[in-house]
């Protein structure tokens, strides 16, 4: 029981920081993940400006998730010791006793019952919270290393399965927004004021309002047995190695989720050695006539040039050689075959009215929304210039 009657300690320094740090992780991943589900939503083109482009957005996001897996291992960890070697109850577990709250707080909220139930530390609202918490974090690292990873992915996997997580992972980011904003908030910050997750204190109100059976055990000021020294280090000695083991192990899985593959990180991929689109041949000078010519029975005959006769090389471009792997990268993201714009595909890309428009770059949609350099999916000058050079050839899928 805490010195001032009318407050009560309810966390720690310790797990209030996690607390901040899960608030930065989260929020950030909801900012710069959703404009990435609804690109062509004004805001998200707002957020994707605003933050340096899509390529930094992505860049942010994947650090954002980086510091939710640091922070789901500490959580592991510090959740093993406290509860092997400091015999902590396991409070946040659900029970029996958490479907009976929840059948008396209904009756209570609809007037069938004339008091609210009396719930422990953690009551069934938060129970459920936490471990939404704990599956969407299963959800959204299974569905964002394959999506990070796609090369990896479907060596094991079959192709379906990269746009079946892309659904997984942009829905259920949704529904957790949604279940902060709506869920959270008005348990915590609407019905009630409820600032201890930040000072670490809750009222005596609060208290009797939410956790009444815990209020009774703290009136109670029963003293919890204390661990002999000899019994915490020998604990301690089992759950620091196996502690630090598992540590070692996840973060090197989180190394091996970063590095694996870079096909994903890089949204256009860098241009070390530019093709030059048009170089001009220069006339060769005619041979000196020699001393001594040939006989002119022996002399080649030059048959004369006409219209039907073919005309010098020039450097021919296809969508599957020159056009498709970055038109693929940079677009099909948002345009995919899941969308009424698929840019994914060079009957995709013909089918759309307007998007190319063969011998007329000008007029072709897929290089005026690309040209200010301001739309998500932004090209390179060497690959607008690529772009224009196909579409003047006729937009052709592959070589004849």
């Amino acid at each position: 029981m805490s010195e001032n009657p009318r407050t009560f300690v309810r966390f720690d320094v310790l797990r209030r920081i996690e607390h901040i740090l899960l608030i930065v992780s989260f929020s950030t991943l909801a900012l710069t993940g959703l404009p990435q589900k609804f690109p062509t939503a004004s805001i998200s083109i707002f957020i994707v400006n605003l933050l340096g482009g899509i390529e930094m957005l992505r860049i942010i996001h994947r650090a954002a998730a980086v510091l939710f897996m640091f922070e789901a291992i500490y959580h592991l960890v510090d959740a093993g010791y406290r509860l092997y070697v400091k015999r902590e109850e396991a409070d946040m577990l659900p029970g029996p006793t958490d479907v009976q709250d929840a059948l008396k707080a209904f009756l209570y909220n609809l007037g069938f019952a004339k008091h609210r139930p009396k719930m422990g530390r953690f009551n069934f609202i938060e129970k459920a919270e936490y471990w939404a918490v704990v599956w969407g974090l299963l959800i959204m690292a299974v569905t964002g290393f394959m999506l990070w990873n796609p090369i990896a992915t479907t060596t094991a996997l079959p192709g379906q399965a990269i746009p079946a997580a892309k659904v997984a992972h942009g829905a259920e980011a949704v529904l957790a927004v949604l279940a902060i904003l709506i869920w959270h908030f008005y348990f915590v910050h609407l019905k009630k004021l409820n600032l201890s997750i930040f000072t670490g204190r809750i009222s005596l109100e609060e208290m009797e309002d939410e956790h009444g059976a815990e209020l009774e055990k703290l009136l109670q000021d029963e003293q919890k047995p204390k661990i002999a020294p000899e019994t915490l280090r020998k604990r301690m000695a089992i759950y620091f190695p196996v502690a630090t083991v598992l540590s070692l192990g996840l973060l090197y899985g989180v190394y091996r989720f970063v590095t694996l593959e870079q096909t994903a990180i890089t949204t256009i991929p860098p241009v070390e050695n530019p093709v030059e689109i048009y170089a001009p041949q220069t006339a060769t000078a005619a041979p000196t006539q020699t001393a001594s010519p040939l006989p002119a029975a022996t002399l080649p005959i030059t048959p004369p040039q006409t219209s039907e006769t073919p005309a010098a090389s020039v450097p021919s471009f296809t969508w599957e050689e020159d056009i498709a792997g970055f038109v693929q990268t940079s677009c099909s993201m948002c345009h995919d075959s899941g969308d009424a714009l698929d840019l994914g595909s060079y009957a995709g890309v013909m089918k759309a009215n307007g998007v190319v428009a063969p011998g007329d770059p000008e007029n072709s949609l897929l290089i005026k929304k690309v040209a200010d350099g301001k739309h998500p999916g932004a090209f390179t000058p060497e690959q607008i210039e690529l772009l224009t050079a196909w579409i003047n050839a006729g937009a052709p899928e592959k070589a004849p």
